[in-house]
């Protein structure tokens, strides 16, 4: 059931993105000494253009309201509480329309991305193992699979905890339970009493979705404690509308938080990702010393535009979840064409079946031809995979002389 997440026309996201504006503060018209922030300059960005008044996330970028703080907690920043309004909505709607959590009992915030996203979840859970359970920092552990993001080795180095990946297995993309349960008995004998597990809703190179209960279990055998994390960046905004037996939402009780990136499938403007997370975590990580912000700062990022989270909020509200299902429903269909069209000459690939990537094996097309069409290699200076995404551009006009040559000399002699 949708709660907040309905259609709007094109007249009705003006109105509430101007009706929003209306009560920020306004530069020009009060006197407003004490703030550091302006709106963009008008020596270089023109503010009276006709054009303006139709659009609004444009005019907001003009404005240019600072959304310091978590405006899901009780205070914020009163300069800006029309667009945190918003804010505070888009973030109800991705934590419940989308991830099936419940209506006021999730917490988040518009980030730059989720590199940002996933480091935020990884401090919370690390002080939350300090403050809570008095743990060292020796004895607290990253584990997730070797498919997963380069930002979990960040947030290890920038956290001073070890990280743990385990080998996936080649064909399907999976962590082998034994070899997990394997991996966590070695880490706990080792001294390792708390995991962050950081679990997958899509990985950047495979779109593989890992299963959740492996982890939980094989920590559970080895009498540990963990909190999980699902890095959603790309999956996110695609595997709920894929699948409906999805265990990486907050339906899960074993998830805690949720990362997603807002300027991948949405296409939203780079710099914007949305965390996620349950009631009664952001607490691990406030920023007490930032006494000058109301409602002190609970984010890793501090100052960042409103802007930003407008622009999600209205692609949301402007496609509407039908229409949003039906995108992500042609995605699927042009994406099976694809790996039909691949079997058929026999080139191999690995898609999971809900995801909009296609991943070929380096040694099935001609490195040449994987330049020329911009397919991204594993691995640069050596690679064993070349992925496809299939977005909104990528269209099957496209992809049919792709696939024709492909199979005339798309594999290696």
């Amino acid at each position: 059931m949708n709660r907040l997440w309905t259609r709007k026309s094109d007249e009705e996201l003006k109105a509430r993105v101007f009706d929003a504006l209306a009560r920020n503060i306004n530069y020009q018209e009060q006197n407003v000494f004490g703030v550091p922030a302006s709106q963009l300059d008008e020596k270089v960005f023109y503010k009276d253009a006709s054009f303006l008044k139709d659009a609004p996330f444009l005019s907001t970028l003009m404005e240019n309201p600072n959304h310091i703080g978590c405006h899901t907690l009780e205070l914020s920043e009163p300069f800006f509480e029309g667009t945190q309004a918003i804010e505070r909505e888009l973030i109800e709607i991705c934590a419940c329309d989308i991830l099936n959590g419940e209506t006021g009992q999730q917490d988040g915030y518009v980030a730059s991305g989720g590199t940002e996203a996933n480091i935020q979840a990884i401090w919370i859970y690390r002080n939350l193992f300090l403050a809570d359970y008095e743990a060292s920092l020796d004895e607290i552990c990253i584990l997730c699979s070797s498919d997963s993001h380069y930002c979990v080795d960040k947030a290890a180095n920038l956290l001073s905890i070890d990280i743990s990946k385990v080998t996936v297995d080649e064909i399907t993309r999976l962590v082998p339970a034994g070899k997990l349960q394997e991996t966590t008995n070695e880490l706990v004998s080792a001294g390792k009493k708390y995991f962050i597990v950081v679990a997958n809703m899509m990985t950047t190179m495979f779109g593989s979705v890992d299963d959740v209960s492996l982890y939980v279990t094989a920590i559970h055998n080895a009498g540990a404690l963990c909190r999980v994390h699902v890095d959603a960046a790309f999956g996110g905004f695609y595997c709920p509308f894929t699948d409906n037996d999805l265990a990486l939402d907050f339906s899960n009780p074993n998830v805690s938080s949720v990362t997603l990136d807002a300027h991948k499938m949405l296409q939203a403007p780079y710099g914007t990702g949305v965390f996620l997370a349950r009631k009664g975590l952001m607490q691990y990580v406030v920023t007490k010393e930032a006494s000058y912000v109301e409602g002190q700062d609970y984010t890793l990022i501090g100052s960042r535009s409103g802007a930003n989270a407008i622009a999600v909020w209205m692609i949301l509200m402007k496609n509407g979840p039908h229409g949003w299902s039906e995108k992500i429903f042609v995605l699927q269909k042009r994406t099976q064409w694809l790996c039909d069209r691949l079997d058929q000459i026999g080139i191999e690939y690995f898609r999971h079946p809900n995801s909009n990537i296609v991943t070929l094996r380096a040694g099935s097309i001609d490195r040449g031809l994987a330049e020329r069409h911009w397919l991204v290699p594993d691995d640069h200076s050596q690679p064993a995979w070349y992925k496809i995404v299939v977005m909104e551009h990528v269209t099957i006009e496209k992809l049919e002389p792709f696939v024709s040559v492909l199979a005339q000399h798309g594999s290696p002699s």
